[in-house]
C-alpha cells in the first residue's frame, strides 16, 4: 500500500452546474483533509458539495454562503471508495475559485 498526499481539485472556478470535481481512482481510497474556498468577487456566492449524485441526501455543503473578499477554510477527514465523484457547483459561475487536498491510499 502506498499512501500519496496530493491535491484532489484544482485550483479551479466551479461552474454555475453541478460537475465532477474528482473520482477516486480504481483500486484507491481517497480522504479529503482539506477544503479551501476563495471567492475574490464583491458579492456572497453559494456553494454546494456532494459525494455522488448531487441530491439532498448526498450533499456536504447545501448552498453554503461564502462571503464576498473572503476565504473559507475547512479541516476535514472525509472517506471516499474506488469510483465514487466528488460534484460541486458555485451559485454564480466562475466566482468561486475551489482547492481541495487529500491522501490517496492505494
Amino acid at each position: 500500500m502506498a499512501d500519496t498526499l496530493k491535491r484532489l481539485v484544482g485550483p479551479k472556478q466551479l461552474e454555475s452546474s453541478t460537475t465532477t470535481q474528482y473520482t477516486v481512482p480504481a483500486l484507491t481510497t481517497a480522504t479529503i483533509r482539506f477544503i479551501h474556498f476563495s471567492n475574490p468577487t464583491v458579492s456572497d456566492v453559494t456553494v454546494t458539495m456532494s459525494i455522488g449524485a448531487d441530491a439532498a441526501g448526498t450533499r456536504l455543503f447545501d448552498a453554503f454562503v461564502v462571503p464576498a473578499k473572503s476565504v473559507l477554510e475547512i479541516p476535514c477527514n472525509i472517506v471516499m471508495a474506488a469510483a465514487e465523484i466528488l460534484a460541486a457547483h458555485a451559485g454564480t459561475a466562475t466566482a468561486l475559485v475551489a482547492t481541495i487536498s487529500g491522501i490517496e491510499v492505494t
